[in-house]
């Protein structure tokens, strides 16, 4: 394909690239608000419920560095139609688990195709636009990318209004199709004409390192004692794995992972915001698919369609934030986004079991507006400090610390809620003539204690009051984690990412190396 017909089909392309993406991406909240329902279909504890959110996010994060190489090295349309390929192919199995186990599994089996695809769609937009386009169109990727974060709970609640829960997986398939015969029609086979070899014990040690992080940080929860032997070792273990994995890439003549890039002030803080973005975001859906369905009792759909403002803001603000950055700045366009998602998490100490929905559906909309205005410019910091040729490079990188920050989310604030609606609930419950196993079951989640109730007859109803009060309790404390680090995310970024003037200085050299595309192999 020439580079003529690229350009003249590069809007095209990126509509194709934006379905691979949606799929993908929509499938990191999607089982949300489908939860509650799976919890009671294959009895699963909260911790399972957090590893059938994260044994996607984990496997995902920690292959992307590994796809982007081999992107780079055997073409990335190539890469990205064995993703799709493995991504269908891994959801359909996971649409008829029978057990919490077998979900777990089949969702690993999903990351694993789904880390194929996320790289090769935003390296393919780096090597198909020109430097004077790809702000806009990374920003319209990025805008999807949030955009189907925030409509996955609408999705799956739909489905959920009319099928099994199987179906929020099943779904997957006919795009899936579809995208393959798209992508084969009208996406440009590209790669690096010098590509690097392939750090198979860099990869190795990135998954296991996380793991036994993230493994380490829901436990903690579960039990509610962090002091526990299980709990520390899985963190000390997955700290020092990691140091190594730092050491091995630093002295790796392949690294997965160019330590070397974190140098760039722009680079790293714009990982900052990333990553800081998509763990409030993660956390955020992840107990307020409880809160809207278990506290305030809506439907899977009704809960889905409440998050619909976050949606909104994010299709309507991420593309223009490309105009934003040009005016006033990326440090400044992405602070003050930051400090967006910061205020609407505090604010979320306003938020009870009687509050007008309409003030939680203002905060999200608030939310949305912050993270539209976060996510496409630090994509796009990323992105430049690239040359066309390393774009799946640097696209694995944007993605593993999105994948990380919302991984870290959902295994942090799952936890922090865990532990704090059991903290409250022991109290309640220690003196109720029932099996100390089921007790311990019931201080759980908010779900189990229903279900307790539910089983009870009547007999039992006294608990609910405490019980939801117990969970908005958790909940601001969860939000007030948010808030902790989207702040902290919004300091990283003022100090360290270039204001509006040295933007500009380094601004000739980027496009320069970016634009010739005789660094690229197009066939």
């Amino acid at each position: 394909m020439d580079s003529v017909t690229i350009h003249n089909r590069r809007w095209y392309i990126l509509a194709v690239l934006v379905v691979c993406l949606l799929v993908v991406v929509l499938d990191n909240t999607i089982l949300n608000v489908a939860l509650p329902t799976i919890e009671e279909t294959l009895d699963a504890s909260q911790s399972q419920q957090e590893w059938f959110v994260n044994a996607y996010t984990l496997v995902f994060a920690g292959l992307l560095f590994t796809y982007g190489v081999l992107g780079d090295r055997f073409g990335r349309k190539r890469i990205l139609m064995i993703g799709m390929v493995l991504f269908g192919t891994a959801s359909a199995l996971c649409a008829f688990a029978t057990s919490p186990v077998m979900l777990i599994a089949t969702r690993a089996l999903m990351g694993i195709g789904g880390a194929a695809v996320l790289p090769s769609t935003l390296s393919i937009i780096t090597n198909v636009f020109d430097a004077d386009e790809r702000g806009k169109a990374i920003g319209i990727w990025a805008g999807f990318t949030g955009l189907a974060v925030a409509i996955g709970p609408i999705t799956g609640g739909a489905l959920l209004e009319h099928f099994w829960w199987g179906s929020v997986f099943l779904i997957n398939v006919p795009f899936v199709l579809f995208g393959l015969v798209a992508i084969s029609v009208l996406v440009p086979e590209s790669k690096d004409p010098h590509p690097q070899g392939i750090d198979v014990l860099g990869v190795l040690l990135s998954m296991a390192g996380l793991v036994l992080v993230v493994y380490g940080i829901i436990k903690g929860g579960q039990l509610g004692k962090w002091g526990q032997p299980l709990v520390v070792g899985s963190l000390l273990a997955g700290v020092v794995v990691l140091a190594v994995f730092v050491i091995v890439e630093r002295h790796s003549p392949y690294p997965s992972l160019d330590i070397s890039l974190f140098r760039n002030p722009a680079f790293s803080a714009a990982c900052a915001a990333v990553t800081a973005a998509f763990f409030a975001l993660f956390g955020a859906t992840f107990y307020l698919t409880f809160y809207l369905q278990f506290a305030r009792g809506y439907t899977p759909l009704q809960a889905g369609v409440r998050l619909l403002p976050i949606a909104i803001a994010l299709a309507v603000f991420a593309p223009r934030s490309a105009a934003m950055v040009k005016r006033f700045g990326a440090k400044a366009v992405c602070t003050t986004g930051l400090l967006l998602v910061t205020v609407a998490f505090l604010m979320y100490q306003l938020i009870d079991r009687s509050t007008s929905i309409w003030v939680l559906e203002g905060l999200l909309f608030v939310q949305g507006v912050g993270m539209a205005n976060t996510m496409a410019p630090a994509t796009e910091s990323i992105m430049s400090t690239l040359p066309r040729e390393r774009a799946g490079a640097g696209s694995a990188v944007n993605n593993t610390v999105r994948q990380v920050g919302g991984a870290l989310g959902v295994a942090i604030i799952g936890s922090i809620l865990s532990a704090a609606y059991r903290g409250r609930m022991n109290a309640v419950l220690e003196h109720l003539p029932i099996p100390a196993p089921v007790r311990t079951a019931a201080a759980e989640s908010l779900g189990a204690t229903q279900a307790l109730v539910s089983g009870a007859g009547g007999r039992l109803d006294a608990l609910l009051a405490p019980a939801n009060a117990a969970f908005i309790h958790a909940m601001h404390l969860a939000s007030l984690g948010s808030a902790v680090v989207a702040f902290l995310g919004a300091v990283v970024v003022w100090r360290w990412l270039p204001g509006k003037a040295r933007q500009r200085d380094r601004a000739p050299a980027t496009a320069s190396s970016a634009a010739g595309t005789g660094s690229v192999s197009y066939r």
